[in-house]
């Protein structure tokens, strides 16, 4: 039987601790599969991968090992001592696959939490050491594909255009050192795509997939997708806005204040982080409305909350003869719990990629996204009748093979 291999980058905060807390609950049976989209029954004759069987690793520029990480976790979503107590051996043997990551370039934010980053280098032995980390994983757990998912902490945002633009520019700037062009996001990025990994970018940083990354992905026949998880206030969003569209109702503004904790909400606190996150979250309006309202993305920090997030949308819309009217909404969930399940739904899909040959981007998987890249479907129905529709071809090919 297959294994499949999981790295993760960012492996020791909340979302990679909810996939192994989840995975680990569903192997002892303590939990079941909702919330992730590949168990509809267009995904069922797929044979994709199970959680269960699934072996976790990754990098991190923390110190914290995989059991303190999934303990916080799951203190602050309140699931129970029973709970950790079961999961607690498992957990643990996950750590052997925890690796010192690099926090190359990544603004003063990040950078201060970097209490266990791998020393810095020339880039080059930085990449050879990811690569080498990589086939490590790979060799030690008997891993036929593993799949890498940025799940670190927003970086700020890059010029992505010029050098980086090309594989040879990239590999270019990577042989000279250029460190102020090269986010360590690229560097991860960059190694999984040479070793043949799926790559994932489940973050705003958009350094993480260059346009010289994604052609170098097509040309390895690697398997990429991205950018910025879509797991709450702009998931309603995608939602909601073709409601407007079909009753050609005008929006004249929507604004959105966003109030979260844990360590993504204290890197966001910081403005160069943020503006990532900003682009990221309001992109979505102009290219789903075809017109441009007044909208404006709010990103408050309140320490308290921990994993929750909070979302506050006001609406204000202008309808039959003029009149104008308002529509709110409130989202509250747990930021980690919400994206956990389309992380696994992400792994699983990126190996069936990769099994079928595929490469650059997997643009079947925008629903999954933000500010999904190659993809001119931004509201949610038509992002998800992409999905569906390469599942059915995929089943239909899997039974005509």
């Amino acid at each position: 039987m297959n294994r499949t291999g999981v790295l993760f980058i960012g492996a020791s905060g909340y979302i990679s601790a909810a996939v192994l807390a989840g995975a680990a609950s569903l192997k002892k049976g303590l939990c079941e599969r909702t919330g992730m989209v590949t168990e509809a029954k267009e995904f069922s004759s797929l044979g994709l991968p199970e959680p269960e069987e699934m072996v976790f690793g990754g990098w991190d520029v923390r110190d914290a090992t995989a059991l303190q990480s999934a303990e916080r976790f799951i203190k602050s979503v309140n699931l129970g001592e029973e709970v950790l107590s079961a999961i607690k051996a498992e957990l643990a043997d996950n750590q052997a696959n925890f690796y010192r990551g690099y926090a190359t370039n990544c603004g003063r934010a990040i950078e201060s939490l970097a209490r266990n980053a791998a020393p810095e280098s020339h880039l080059k032995d930085q990449l050879r050491k990811l690569r080498s980390d990589i086939a490590d994983f790979k060799k030690r757990n008997s891993v036929d594909e593993a799949v890498v998912i940025n799940l670190a902490s927003t970086e700020p945002p890059i010029e992505a255009s010029g050098i980086l633009s090309t594989p040879e520019g990239l590999l270019l700037a990577v042989d000279d050192d250029r460190k102020e062009m090269i986010r360590a996001s690229t560097l991860y990025a960059l190694a999984a795509v040479l070793e043949g990994c799926p790559y994932v970018n489940f973050t705003p940083s958009n350094g993480a997939l260059v346009p010289g990354i994604v052609r170098l992905a097509e040309e390895n026949a690697v398997p990429v997708m991205g950018n910025d998880g879509k797991t709450g206030e702009t998931l309603v969003k995608s939602a909601l806005v073709p409601m407007f569209v079909c009753r050609n109702l005008e929006v004249l503004s929507w604004e959105g204040f966003n109030m979260l904790g844990n360590m993504d909400g204290q890197v966001l606190d910081t403005p160069e982080n943020r503006e990532s996150k900003i682009i990221s979250k309001d992109a979505l309006l102009p290219k789903a409305l075809g017109y441009t309202p007044h909208s404006r993305v709010h990103i408050h920090y309140v320490p308290s909350l921990d994993d929750q997030k909070t979302a506050w949308n006001f609406i204000h819309f202008k309808g039959f003869m003029g009149a104008k009217m308002t529509m709110q909404f409130v989202w509250q969930g747990f930021d980690s719990i919400l994206a956990a399940p389309l992380v696994l739904d992400l792994a699983r899909l990126s190996v069936l990629a990769k099994r079928r040959g595929e490469a650059g981007l997997m643009t079947h998987l925008a629903s999954f996204f933000k500010a999904p890249l190659g993809v001119e479907a931004h509201c949610l129905h038509d992002q998800h009748r992409l999905l569906v529709e390469y599942a059915n071809a995929a089943s239909a090919e899997r039974v005509a093979g």
